[in-house]
């Protein structure tokens, strides 16, 4: 999912939290099982990475996300378990409207708007920390801001989004480990096969029929919030 479209936290976050790991350690967790194959992505997208994000060089996005990373792991960890349950079926809602109308929005802002350098790394940097913090569609709010750079299409940017949420993951990942935050023994096993599922899923990205995987994604990310906000609703009521 994270490598053909995004939203593989849809389906780690709630197998972890069914596998008895408290919500707020399942997030950090996910991320951390999650972090190889976002590498594995990037490294299957290789040849389409180039040098800036025109006209901001990449290595200044990267320099943005790391340090957004950062604070949104640090973030984390400091937000109170109760706070982060309630949290979490709203976190999920916005990812959700942001894979399902994101592209809408940005092809809408693209037609309309163009944003320079001064814009690019503070808004870069603040998506840093929510990918740090929960990063939930994280990458397809990169991919709408950056093709108000040069009106660039989406699909181009894929190399580009894939290395910069594995930038905020790895700062996060090195937080959460220090930090004591994982659960490694379900996290290994969510691991290896998010390496694997990463990198077939690169390659087989062109292979795919795109609005199949879109509407797969959806139902999927619409199933996941919802039960979220049942769980809610029943551990209110008792």
């Amino acid at each position: 999912m994270n490598a053909l479209a995004g939203g593989g936290s849809f389906v780690s976050l709630p197998a972890l939290i069914a596998a008895g790991v408290p919500s707020l350690q399942a997030n950090a967790s996910s991320t951390v099982a999650l972090f190889p194959g976002g590498l594995a992505s990037a490294w299957a997208y290789r040849n389409g990475l180039t040098a800036c994000v025109s006209p901001v060089p990449l290595r200044a996005l990267l320099v943005a996300t790391l340090f957004g990373g950062v604070c949104g792991a640090l973030l984390l960890l400091y937000t109170p378990s109760k706070a982060f349950n309630a949290a979490l079926p709203w976190l999920l809602l916005f990812a959700f409207l942001i894979l399902a109308f994101g592209k809408r929005i940005g092809d809408r802002l693209r037609a309309r708007f163009r944003i320079g350098r001064a814009v690019v790394l503070p808004v870069q940097f603040g998506l840093g920390i929510y990918g740090g913090y929960f990063g939930g569609a994280v990458g397809i709010m990169m991919i709408a801001m950056w093709g108000l750079l040069d009106g660039s299409e989406p699909k181009q940017l894929n190399g580009r989004r894939t290395l910069m949420v594995s930038t905020a993951n790895f700062m996060a990942v090195i937080v959460f480990t220090f930090a004591n935050a994982v659960y490694w023994r379900q996290t290994v096993v969510m691991l290896v096969s998010a390496v694997v599922g990463g990198y077939v899923g690169a390659r087989a990205a062109g292979h795919i029929s795109a609005r199949a995987t879109r509407w797969a994604t959806l139902l999927i990310t619409a199933a996941i919030t919802g039960a979220f906000f049942a769980r809610g609703w029943t551990a209110h009521a008792q």
